[in-house]
Formats: C-alpha cells, structure tokens, sequence
C-alpha cells in the first residue's frame, strides 16, 4: 500500500485536469453535433492520462537527473528527489507509461488517420523533450508554448476530429481559451520555483523576463481564457451561452492578488488555479450546451 501511495503521489493527480478537460471539451462539443463516439471517448481519455503521466514521470527523472530537484524543494513532493523511487525506477516507469499511451493510441490512430498518428507521436516525444534530451523544452522557455499549444488546440481539435472527422476554427479558438488556462497553472509553477530554475540553468519566461513579467502573464492567460469564448459569440452569431465564461474572472479575481507571494505560499495558488480550469470548463459546457 505504501509502494501504491508512493506511484500515486508520482503521478501528480492535481495535474491531470489540464489534460482531461480539453479532451471533455473536445468531447462535448462533438456529442452537442451529434457525433459522440463511445471507444473513440474512452481510448481519447486514456490516451490522454497515460501521456500526461508519462510526461510527469519524465520531469520527475530528468529533473533530478539534471540537477533542477534538490532537497530545497519547494513544491510538491518529487518522488525521485525524496529518495522514494530510484532514478532507474523512475525511468522505467515513464518509459512505461508513453508505451501504454501508445497502446491506447493504436485504435485512435486507425480511426484518425495520419493527422492522429502525427499528434500521438509529436505528443510522446515532446513528454520526453520536456525536460529530458540535449535541448529540453522547459530549460529553453518554450515549456509555455508547449502547454499552451497541445493542451489547448491539438487537445480539444484533435478530440473532436476523432468523434466528426471534421475541424474548425471555433474549435481551435476554444482549445485555445483552455491552453491558456493550462499555461496560467504552469506559469504559477515557474513563479514559485524561480530561485531554483535560475540556479539549474532552467530558463523558463520567468527567469528569463522576471517575476513581476511572470504575474502579469498569468493575468493575462486567465483573462485572455475567459474573454475568448464570449469574442466568439460576437463574432459568429453561435452560441450565445458562451458569455458565461465571463464568470471565471469573478474566481480568479482572488488569484489575482494572491498570486505575487512567493516561494511555498504559491502552492495553493497552483491548485486553486487547477480548479479554476475546472470551473471554466464546465462553464464552457453549460454554455455552449444551453444553446
């Protein structure tokens, strides 16, 4: 029961909201088209836990290979780094955990053809590049980027390509709103790690641009998430629920002030922003579901 506590606590459960919403949303919006497809949902979702597990596998190993966990930790436990797997362990595990996300794959790519076979692959590869290899994402500043993009419009796009085998901008524009929820969630990550990054040589923005930089970014991305969907309806005339993403700001308007602490405090920053991604997305749903 330990060992499972220890394997639990590795995965980083308060993360895997950012890749099971985009996916529910993904999966929403084709089921209102009539075009919900039950394998397709379940593989879609399995897939998407497996590489993101996979990928907090790979950061746990290579940060702590790397030097970037060390006993002066600031947040969440790493399994590694506390001396509760060992490297090698670690390193199986992820390796692992990408095969049993290619298994889940192997129906979504057949169904989805090529645009699903690049995704899958791109999505693996990049969970390693992260932080691992000679050029890793998040130790050139562009783990941002990488969040934003496929936890946002290759998340949700590719999610509903597989239920309609159709894409669109309206859907890539919402996948996008939910990218920058999921960069908001990491943003708080880099503020709170920013003393330790910087003497690891990880230049995420926060290192690179400052702290006062990093605050202001996840204003906007909170912003930015709950202004896109209401922009939609006005501009298409389609789904006029959509302006109840407007809600979100009243939640984060907390996180707001909150967020210009430091070091430990921002912890229960990174959660409540975990559940803000939440509370949008199901905001989303009701909204553009009523209508």
């Amino acid at each position: 029961m330990r060992r499972l506590r220890i394997w639990a606590l590795a995965t980083r459960p308060k993360t895997l909201l950012a890749c099971i919403c985009p996916v529910a949303v993904g999966t929403f919006m084709a089921a209102q088209e009539n075009h919900f497809h039950l394998t397709t949902a379940i593989f879609t979702f399995l897939g998407a836990i497996f590489i993101q597990v996979g990928t907090n596998f790979a950061n746990d190993y290579f940060d702590f290979i790397k030097g970037a966990d060390t006993h002066t930790r600031l947040g969440p436990t790493r399994a590694t780094q506390a001396g509760l797997v060992s490297p090698q362990s670690m390193k199986a595990a992820f390796c692992i955990t990408f095969f049993l996300a290619f298994l889940s794959g192997i129906y979504l790519m057949v169904r989805g053809g090529w645009p699903i076979i690049a995704i899958g692959i791109c999505s693996i590869i990049s969970g390693i590049l992260y932080t691992g290899g000679p050029y890793p994402l998040a130790y050139m500043g562009l783990g941002d980027l990488f969040v934003l993009v496929f936890f946002g419009p290759i998340a949700v796009g590719g999610t509903y390509f597989l239920h309609t085998f159709s894409i669109s901008m309206e859907v890539l524009m919402i996948g996008l709103s939910i990218g920058l929820l999921a960069t908001a969630i990491l943003t708080v990550n880099n503020l709170r790690d920013v003393v330790q990054d910087q003497r690891a040589g990880k230049n995420t923005l926060v290192v690179k641009l400052g702290v006062r930089f990093g605050i202001q970014f996840y204003i906007a991305c909170i912003l930015g998430a709950s202004i896109i969907p209401p922009f939609l309806y006005l501009f298409t005339g389609n789904h006029s629920g959509l302006i109840v993403t407007l809600l979100t700001i009243l939640f984060a308007i907390p996180l707001f002030y909150q967020v210009n602490q430091s070091d430990r405090d921002l912890n229960p920053i990174l959660s409540k922003t975990a559940a803000l991604l939440l509370i949008f997305t199901i905001l989303l749903c009701v909204g553009y579901g009523l209508t």
